[in-house]
């Protein structure tokens, strides 16, 4: 279980099945068989290397079929950033909401406007996964919490401030670029219950 506060922009090195990432705060805190949010996407660690040119940590992934099929990780390219979270503990305060690294689909970015502080992002969402958004709703966008500021239709907005746009990858992202969502598990659970109940 994560909570969508990004620890810290890893560097991709290595893109596909075998995905590889550097990473200093996050690599450091992990060993082999971790999970580890990437973009979203709950992953688990089959090698750690410290790479003493960078004194970081290269993490390694497998990544199934399913995963490059399913989530936005099969178009990343070595360079570019991703998003790490490591697994909330039971001490942790819970700052962001609820995000299992469970990818619901996967969004485009349609636009990216600046606003008063930051910026606003919108992003078009499968029909199946827009469902479950509402307005002042939670979404995991990237592995980020984000707060949904408006919905219309199948597209959503987001108000990125300037930390979050400092502190994760989603200040790279531009018009027409995959982003990984996850919908607010709670709203699935409801969906289901209110269904069988009928």
């Amino acid at each position: 279980m994560f909570t969508g506060i990004v620890e810290e922009c890893g560097l991709v090195v290595t893109a596909g099945p075998r995905l590889q990432i550097l990473a200093r705060k996050v690599g450091a805190g992990v060993a082999d068989g971790d999970s580890v949010n990437v973009n979203g996407v709950c992953l688990t660690v089959v090698n750690r290397a410290l790479r003493e040119t960078d004194e970081a940590w290269v993490l390694s992934f497998d990544l199934s079929p399913e995963t490059l099929r399913r989530t936005s990780l099969g178009s990343v390219r070595p360079g570019d950033r991703v998003n790490l979270e490591r697994p909330v503990t039971l001490i942790q305060r819970l700052g962001g909401h609820l995000v299992q690294g469970h990818v619901d689909g996967v969004g485009i970015v349609r636009r990216v406007e600046p606003a008063a502080t930051g910026c606003e992002m919108t992003v078009e969402a499968p029909a199946a996964v827009s469902r479950y958004l509402v307005d002042k709703g939670s979404v995991s966008v990237d592995g980020v919490s984000l707060t949904v500021a408006t919905r219309d239709g199948s597209t959503f907005i987001v108000a990125l401030v300037p930390y979050t746009l400092q502190a994760t990858n989603l200040d790279t992202k531009n018009v027409g670029d995959p982003v990984n969502i996850e919908v607010d598990v709670m709203a699935k659970y409801v969906e289901r219950l209110v269904g069988e109940a009928r």
